[in-house]
């Protein structure tokens, strides 16, 4: 499907950009276009690459005419732009709307009007019962996407929705190496809480079989095993060897006590993949009863998927896991 084609990665120099081009890099794929407001790590990424199917565009997906350049002759968008940190889209929320919410209004207004073939737009649990800035902007993104799906022809927009990805940048895990390595106690903000466990390369997956599967408008979840932090504490400590100590700091502002990847009103008509839920879009419009005067009763027996009924790993598990993470198979060989 990529042979020959042109991909353009908004938000293309994150953890989710390089991943894409070490999976799509050496296959026959046409071009790869690398699309963010950050000249250095594009410059970094020139280097480390080296290979003319990769091509940079500075830009803002905030701005129609950055990506209008970078958007000609498209085939697929992988859209991956996004304020992610949640404690500065607290503080500074329109910069979150600006971004998740206006930034993807323009991604996808621009491959419509330039006929790209088909959007992923990458999504986070924390647009499910959102509770933070970032979760609201993300929930929000994902209503702009599903409202656009029902308004184009050319152009097929699906969404896929993850936790937060192993080792990627603001996780946990290269805060407790860094913590491990100085002899410090880990900082735990609550033992109990869970979180899915999930590779870039289960990132990656996600979106190809979206890709391949999806119809207009439809949201793909990965199921994902997960852990407590507790267990990835001391699954950590027993991979370096650390300290056997950590210290509970409490529970972030925004923070959850776990990830829910589907709400229990999308699992009514979540469709069983094997390894993903796909949930269709409701491509109804506004002339129908029961947004009105009928009701439905069918979530009553129906529970949401999360990080608390998932498959929950322990030490030995999720030191496995660990060991498939690129990041922490390097930060063991440094330590010897």
């Amino acid at each position: 499907m990529f042979k020959n084609r042109i991909l353009l990665i908004a938000g293309g120099t994150g953890s989710f950009g390089n991943a894409v081009i070490r999976r799509f890099i050496t296959t026959n794929i046409k071009e790869i276009r690398v699309f963010s407001r950050d000249e250095l790590k594009q410059d970094d990424m020139r280097k480390l690459y080296n290979n003319d199917k990769l091509k940079f565009y500075i830009g803002d997906v905030r701005d129609k005419n950055s990506i209008d350049d970078a958007m000609r002759g498209v085939d697929y968008v992988f859209h991956a732009a996004a304020l992610k940190q949640v404690p500065s889209c607290e503080f500074f929320p329109i910069e979150a709307t600006m971004t998740n919410v206006f930034g993807t209004n323009n991604i996808l207004t621009l491959a419509q009007k330039h006929e790209v073939s088909k959007v992923i737009c990458l999504s986070t649990d924390k647009a499910a019962y959102p509770i933070n800035a970032m979760g609201i902007s993300k929930a929000l993104m994902e209503k702009v996407a599903t409202a656009k799906s029902r308004n184009v022809s050319k152009t097929t927009i699906n969404l896929t929705r993850y936790g937060n990805v192993m080792a990627s940048r603001g996780s946990v895990i290269p805060l407790f190496i860094d913590q491990i390595k100085k002899g410090l106690p880990l900082t735990i903000t609550n033992p109990n809480m869970t979180r899915f466990l999930m590779t870039l390369n289960d990132a990656i997956d996600l979106v190809y079989f979206a890709f391949e599967n999806g119809d207009n408008g439809d949201l793909f979840v990965h199921k994902a095993p997960a852990s407590t932090i507790e267990t990835l504490a001391q699954a950590l400590i027993k991979l370096f060897k650390g300290k056997s100590d950590y210290k509970i700091i409490g529970t972030r502002h925004g923070e959850k006590l776990y990830e829910t990847l589907c709400t229990k009103e999308e699992m009514t008509k979540a469709i069983d993949m094997g390894g993903y839920y796909k949930i269709p879009a409701d491509n109804r419009d506004l002339n129908y009863n029961k947004y009105f005067s009928e009701g439905s009763n069918s979530e009553e027996l129906i529970n949401e998927y999360n990080s608390h009924n998932t498959n929950i790993l322990n030490v030995e598990q999720t030191m496995e896991l660990l060991l498939t993470v690129d990041y922490v198979r390097e930060q063991l060989e440094s330590n010897y």
